[in-house]
């Protein structure tokens, strides 16, 4: 019985062992993409946290891509908003839900363009889901002077 409880017990450490060092392993988070570049990466209790990221450069080709994971599951009803410094919505994105595991979300750096010429160079990007209806902001973005923003 002892050999019984004391194999039991092994493969407990080891499974625990082996699952610390996996990484974002069925957990909540959010990456932040420039033309496939990632600009932020946030997972666990971080998600709570909202980072600043400073774009000095945007064309309006230029992609910005969203990635939400809800615990290894694509969200359902996903919107992704762009507020100004007053908590105003500037704009919103609707996205279809998707069987993926993965499933990006388009922004088209041509709308933030829009959006800067409107006077605007802070804006707050937040994300809202059936799982996440109150929503979560996951970054301020500070966009770059006139004169670096290429067209």
């Amino acid at each position: 019985m002892k050999s019984i409880i004391s194999k039991a017990m092994m493969l407990v450490a080891t499974a625990a062992a082996l699952l610390s060092f996996s990484p974002n392993f069925g957990g909540e988070g959010f990456e932040i993409l420039l033309n496939g570049k990632v600009l932020l990466q946030q997972f666990g209790k971080d998600v709570n946290t909202a980072k600043n990221l400073q774009l000095s450069q945007v064309s309006a080709s230029d992609k910005l891509t969203i990635r939400y994971y809800h615990c290894g599951h694509v969200g359902k009803n996903r919107i992704v908003t762009v507020k100004d410094g007053n908590d105003k919505i500037l704009k919103q994105w609707r996205y279809n839900d998707s069987q993926s595991a993965v499933s990006e979300m388009l922004c088209s750096a041509q709308d933030i363009i829009t959006l800067k010429k409107a006077g605007n160079r802070v804006f707050k990007i937040y994300y809202s889901s059936s799982e996440l209806p109150n929503g979560r902001m996951l970054a301020s973005v500070t966009i770059g002077n006139s004169d670096v923003v290429r067209k």
